[in-house]
Parts: C-alpha cells; sequence; structure tokens
C-alpha cells in the first residue's frame, strides 16, 4: 500500500547460514565481511529509518553496549526510537524505548500503517521469523561473509511456510562477502531509498 513503512530486516550471516555461532553473542566472524562498504550501507540504512525493532536478546546486547559507547553511531543509536518485544522483561531503560509484551505482529503492522521512515530489525532471528510467517517483512538485506562456522543459531528458523524470495541486488564486497537483498513473496513492491548500489 503506498505510503506505508517498510519493515527492514538486516543481518550478517555466515556461508551456512549462522546469524551467531554456537555461542550466544558469538560474532568475532563478522570481521570476515567488515569494511568500508558494509559500514557506508549501516549508516544509509540508519539515516532511511526512524524506528528500531528488537527482540529481547538481542535488545539485551544492544542496550548493554551502545548507552556507554561513542561516535556518531552510538549517538545515533542511542537517539533513534526503540521497541523491544517481550513477554518477560520487566523494563527496558535503554533511552527512547518501548517495551511490547505481547501481539508482536498486530503492533508491527500497526507502526507499519503509520506514515514514516522504515523500521529496522537488526539480529532478532525469533522475532523477524514471526513477522516473516505473518507477511511483515519487506525486505531482507543480508551481508554474506566468507566463513563457514560449522554451527550456531540459524537466521531463518524451521517453518512449515515456504517463502520465495526475489533478488533484488547482489553486490560482491572487496571482503569477499556478498551484500544481498531480497524482497519475501507477496511484499508491497516499493522504492528502496537505503540501498547503497542507488545513491
Amino acid at each position: 500500500m503506498p505510503g506505508t513503512r517498510r519493515l527492514i530486516v538486516w543481518n550478517l550471516i555466515s556461508l551456512d547460514g549462522y546469524f551467531e555461532g554456537p555461542q550466544r553473542w558469538d560474532l568475532d566472524w563478522h570481521e570476515h565481511a567488515w569494511g568500508e562498504e558494509l559500514q557506508r550501507f549501516s549508516k544509509e540504512q540508519l539515516d532511511a529509518a526512524d524506528l528500531l525493532l528488537f527482540g529481547r536478546v538481542t535488545y539485551q546486547g544492544m542496550a548493554s553496549h551502545w548507552p556507554t559507547a561513542k561516535g556518531e553511531t552510538a549517538e545515533r543509536m542511542n537517539r533513534m526510537r526503540k521497541i523491544v518485544v517481550s513477554s518477560t522483561l520487566d523494563r527496558a531503560d535503554w533511552s527512547n524505548t518501548t517495551l511490547v509484551r505481547d501481539d508482536a505482529a498486530g503492533e508491527v503492522a500497526r507502526l507499519k500503517a503509520q506514515p514514516g521512515k522504515d523500521i529496522l530489525v537488526i539480529g532478532s532471528a525469533a522475532l523477524a521469523a514471526t513477522l516473516l510467517e505473518h507477511g511483515l517483512v519487506d525486505e531482507y538485506r543480508l551481508g554474506l561473509a566468507p566463513v563457514v562456522l560449522g554451527g550456531g543459531s540459524p537466521l531463518f528458523k524451521p517453518s512449515a511456510k515456504r517463502t520465495a524470495m526475489e533478488l533484488l541486488e547482489a553486490r560482491p564486497l572487496t571482503s569477499g562477502g556478498v551484500l544481498l537483498r531480497y524482497r519475501p513473496e507477496g511484499a508491497a513492491h516499493q522504492a528502496s531509498p537505503a540501498s547503497a548500489g542507488e545513491r
């Protein structure tokens, strides 16, 4: 529907499909893909968004890092509006964060119907799986790292539903990684101003 906000899911993943290693927050392998290109792309994504959406685990990790971090990205992360979806958290103390306890799909559908910029989901694979199941994800952006972890937490969770994806962009990175952008089957066809290749 024209004028509705887009929900973007962004993650780095390994060649064997994991977004974190065998241990929680095992992310040191990100260095295999990270560089100036992804740093620029990440900034463009934040420029195009006005709301960050997290599941509990990702939120707690982010909230333990960014409030004391320095620099432009830290200032932006702390300033932006944030929502964490969790039925177990008692409170959400990171600046500008709202806690949503139930009906994540209903709340996200309501937010998408409001005017505004992109809604950006970082990490939060379980939440992303729920949103995909309800047809609320407009685009997956994946930084494919040239590394095989051999185990870990998969980005795409087991599901009874098959979802076809339309390739929007595949761009090799100088790190040896690849930036991939996919539109899930049934997602609205809208412009993508945050694509680094289109600026």
